[in-house]
């Protein structure tokens, strides 16, 4: 005697079974994006203007190199390096965090960084540590090292840069 199949299996069996997976592929892709260096769209790790005390530590967890400009709407060059910030955080989404701080409106947002005037950028590599330049004297680079231990715990550059300086930075600090 020939068994028949029964249709409910399909749906008791399979059907949930195809389900779950589904969630369960849906959930890894979520949790993965970020430990993978991809950004989502709305994260505001990737926002180009910071409007919240930036979280460094969370910011290097994503593997990316970082330039963090801090300048200032109503600064002249700030102004004319508004729109190469603009378009390197557009065209790098993901690649790279490209992040603008308005010292003027967000004053305390500067308080750990050595900002003596503006615009000044920030440099971290693709590893988390400060961007070590192969010839910091061509671009006016300063690196900043800890009195106690002279560790190296900052890189920024004084003054504007152009979109083809910030890219040759930012391939040299793991720009993929």
């Amino acid at each position: 005697m020939l068994l028949k199949p029964r249709k409910d299996i399909a749906i008791r069996i399979i059907i949930p079974v195809l389900i779950g997976c589904i969630v369960a592929g849906i959930w890894v892709m979520k949790n993965s994006q970020k430990n993978a260096g991809f950004a989502v769209r709305g994260n505001p790790d990737f926002d180009l203007y910071v409007t919240a005390k930036i979280d460094l530590e969370e910011l290097r967890s994503y593997g990316l190199p970082i330039v963090i400009d801090f300048g200032a709407d109503s600064c002249i060059p700030c102004k004319e390096m508004a729109p190469v910030l603009k378009e390197l955080n557009e065209e790098l989404h993901g690649k790279a965090i490209v992040k603008f701080v308005d010292v003027w409106k967000y004053p305390s947002f500067a308080d750990e960084y050595p900002i003596s005037i503006i615009p000044t950028q920030i440099f971290i590599d693709a590893n988390g540590n400060p961007y070590n330049p192969g010839d910091p004297t061509a671009l006016q680079m300063k690196l900043y090292s800890t009195r106690d231990t002279g560790e190296h715990v900052f890189t920024t550059h004084e003054g504007g840069l152009t979109k083809e300086q910030l890219l040759t930075i930012l391939k040299e600090m793991g720009l993929k």
